[in-house]
């Protein structure tokens, strides 16, 4: 049986347009959001490590798919696929996200949520603090960036957040405050796959 030279070419076509199906696009995922109540701008890529953008791993683990697991000092938080496979996030960790380990679930889900400092925060800095005691709004100068996800156990808020951030530069890093921050637009795919009830696992060293 002889194959065309046509024939050839569309079938090497297709090999190559399944490779890159699979390949993250991430000029596509970390473009312009005009749709957002808050639009953002692109991500500016070559800030940003290869390793820290959001793509598709192989992740072995015995937890559900549907399952998010935050691996604290390797600062990357997983969305569980199932079948050996999960979605890689980088993500920042503050102060507070070394204070949860173990299980929680989703109690509440925001978009562009409003914040409002803790009391240890006022006391902490005052003076930085004290003035968004009544509450900021959500937009796109309040520390929680476009979405948060807010966990629970036994009913009860652990004011540990997952949420976005205004300063992509600090993912993959430790910084003096917050919980788990991720670039806005990883949080709101990663808000657009969870709902309330699902599982959360934090890993610490």
């Amino acid at each position: 049986m002889s194959i065309s030279r046509r024939g050839l070419l569309v079938g090497f076509s297709a090999l190559l347009a399944g490779c890159s199906t699979n390949a993250p696009n991430h000029v596509a995922n970390y473009g312009p959001r005009p749709d957002e109540r808050f639009p953002l701008k692109a991500v500016p890529l070559e800030k940003i490590k290869p390793e820290l953008r959001r793509q598709e791993v192989a992740y072995d683990t015995s937890e559900a798919p549907g399952t998010i697991v935050v691996d604290t000092p390797e600062r990357r938080l997983y969305y569980v696929l199932g079948n050996g496979r999960a979605l890689r996030y980088g993500v920042g960790v503050g102060r507070n996200g070394y204070a949860l380990a173990g299980t929680a679930y989703i109690g509440r889900k925001a978009e562009w949520p409003s914040w409002t400092p803790t009391d240890n925060m006022i006391r902490r800095d005052p003076q930085k603090n004290l003035k968004y005691a009544g509450g900021l709004p959500g937009g796109p100068n309040n520390p929680l960036g476009a979405r948060a996800i807010y966990l629970y156990r036994g009913g009860n808020d652990t004011m540990f957040r997952i949420h976005g951030t205004n300063q992509p530069q600090s993912i993959g890093l430790a910084m003096s405050s917050g919980c788990v921050r991720m670039m806005n637009h990883d949080v709101i795919d990663l808000y657009e796959r969870v709902e309330p009830g699902g599982r959360v696992v934090v890993l610490q060293a």
